[in-house]
């Protein structure tokens, strides 16, 4: 089993789009998902930002693959920072359940993280929902860690 990840292209939108909408439809039930999904979650219909994103040379869009199947993917842009210097905002990152745990992801973050480095900017920044353990576990093995906690009431 060969598990890699690359550029995604103008080819692989389908199902880069595909996968965003599963991404969404799993998280969006998830404590903090209900907020998430209408405030940072990409807008839907998620094809637009996802085609933008592809010929942005300042974003990233990568799909993860076990042998010739994409089975992941994960986005991010550039964004500045008060000073001058700019990080990457990974908004998205995302692999098929039965695809888990073979280092897809893995692949995945080390190539934002590449991206980044390339690209000049000081740090990758990512959310993971309340209780997200599993999330939570995976990006502390890549070195993102808490710097700051968002909070919410709902007045509904």
């Amino acid at each position: 089993m060969d598990v890699s990840a690359g550029p995604a292209g103008l080819a692989e939108l389908p199902i880069v789009v595909a996968l965003a909408e599963a991404a969404i439809s799993e998280l969006s039930p998830r404590r903090g998902g209900s907020i998430w999904s209408r405030y940072e979650a990409r807008p839907e219909p998620v094809e637009p930002t996802i085609r933008q994103q592809l010929v942005d040379d300042g974003a990233v869009v990568a799909v993860g693959r076990i042998d010739d199947t994409v089975v992941g993917y994960a986005a991010g842009r550039l964004v500045g920072l008060h000073d001058g210097s700019t990080m990457t905002e990974l908004s998205d990152i995302y692999v098929l359940p039965g695809a888990r745990g073979v280092g897809v992801g893995e692949c995945l973050m080390d190539f934002v993280i590449d991206w980044s480095r390339a690209a000049g900017s000081i740090g990758v920044d990512s959310v993971a929902l309340p209780g997200d353990r599993d999330t939570k576990n995976f990006f502390e093995s890549f070195g993102l860690v808490a710097r700051a906690i968002s909070v919410h009431r709902s007045l509904d």
